[in-house]
């Protein structure tokens, strides 16, 4: 799936668009001890409103998410497709459409025996169907040659035992203490994962996209144990392997100037391919040259090339996972955040034998512990003794 295909499915993904069905819905309550204490089958029509709308947002935040990121795509391997592999259980989930007791309960067991998770939790697991309309040479829409994309959609929620404390009881008109648990399942899902994927406008069955709402805290118990997939670097991952291979081999050539020129070079090639359908890559020759242009020594710069080569052979790296919004400065005591746009306000500088960080200043007010304070002008910090002496008597 690339940005324009999961837009396109993301916008229709709605009771409101005329394209999209939500049709059969199953969900399953598991305790801690991998129990399933409950199962629910149910047309989506035959859902009470209040019931059916949290549902659909529940599903539709599946595909919540980046690219890359939060969202990622896998290819099932050749054994995933026998007999009880985990692309063969889900086709026969997605055949039946969610109508099948035998082929749900593979589904569930599936995931319930496979997948490690820290409390009690609940599975949301949607068939679904969008109607996609073909379109013509010139990239427009044809009104009379349509097929559908049939899906599953499963979302895994953390289920919260919570007692609220104080309540109102208003049978004896009084404040007390709540006695009784509410099992809620949160509607933000923490994992679940969409197949088969929507890729080329059609169904792509060989590819699962799985999603993670916390892109650094991957469940790959998911993806290895409940999908049969080969789990990848994360986008974390991805980031911090690039700032190892950095700081272990530029090293002493790294300065502020160096990292920041970098990232903003990998930002502009972000930019660049904004709007292209699939996530901008960056190959050896171009870190290289990236590197060479950010002032790194040719020597430090192949080295980097050969080992990022080795690094990616597999799955080369996107370039929105290795580029930083902001840049933080820190130091003992002291951390500084410094926005996208006012990387060039700041350097370093040496004088006098004391390191200095400097920030230009374009108005003289700043904040302090959200007050404001307008700075006074003063004599150069940076004069001579004798010099400052004489300023301060004149």
């Amino acid at each position: 799936m690339n940005k324009k295909e999961l837009s396109e499915l993301r916008k229709n993904f709605s009771e409101a668009s005329d394209l999209f069905t939500l049709n059969h819905v199953v969900s399953a309550f598991v305790d801690a001890e991998k129990n399933i204490r409950c199962i629910k089958s149910n047309p989506f029509h035959n859902i009470p409103s209040e019931e059916s709308e949290c549902y659909m947002e529940t599903l539709r935040r599946v595909l919540a998410g980046t690219l890359g990121k939060g969202l990622l795509e896998y290819e099932f391997p050749n054994e995933a497709y026998e007999e009880t592999g985990a692309q063969n259980i889900l086709y026969g989930a997605l055949t039946c459409k969610l109508k099948d007791d035998s082929a749900v309960s593979l589904m569930l067991d599936q995931i319930v025996k496979n997948m490690d998770y820290v409390s009690t939790y609940a599975i949301l697991i949607g068939h679904c169907t969008y109607t996609v309309f073909n379109k013509t040479k010139n990239d427009e829409i044809n009104p009379y040659d349509s097929v559908e994309y049939s899906f599953l959609v499963t979302a895994i929620c953390p289920v919260e035992v919570r007692v609220d404390g104080l309540i109102y009881n208003e049978d004896d008109n009084a404040i007390v203490r709540k006695t009784a648990y509410d099992r809620i399942v949160s509607e933000v899902p923490s994992d679940g994962f969409l197949y088969p994927t929507f890729t080329g406008r059609g169904p792509d069955v060989n590819h699962v996209l799985y999603s993670v709402r916390k892109p650094k805290e991957v469940n790959v118990s998911i993806v290895e144990n409940v999908l049969g997939c080969k789990f990848v670097c994360t986008s974390v991952q991805e980031k911090e392997s690039f700032r190892t291979l950095m700081q272990d081999v530029v090293a002493d050539e790294l300065s502020y100037t160096v990292i920041t020129d970098v990232n903003e070079k990998l930002k502009s090639i972000a930019e660049e391919y904004r709007n292209d359908a699939d996530l901008p890559a960056v190959d050896d020759i171009q870190m290289r040259d990236i590197l060479l242009d950010s002032g790194v020594s040719e020597e430090k710069a192949e080295k980097v090339q050969n080992l990022y080569r080795e690094m990616t052979r597999e799955k080369p790296l996107s370039v929105c996972n290795l580029t930083e919004n902001k840049t933080t400065l820190t130091a003992e005591g002291i951390t500084i955040q410094i926005a996208k746009d006012a990387t060039s306000k700041v350097r370093t500088q040496f004088i006098d034998g004391r390191r200095y960080l400097l920030i230009d200043l374009d108005e003289p007010q700043i904040q302090v512990n959200g007050m404001q304070v307008t700075l006074q002008e003063m004599p150069d910090i940076f004069m001579e003794e004798s010099e400052l002496e004489e300023a301060e008597e004149v």
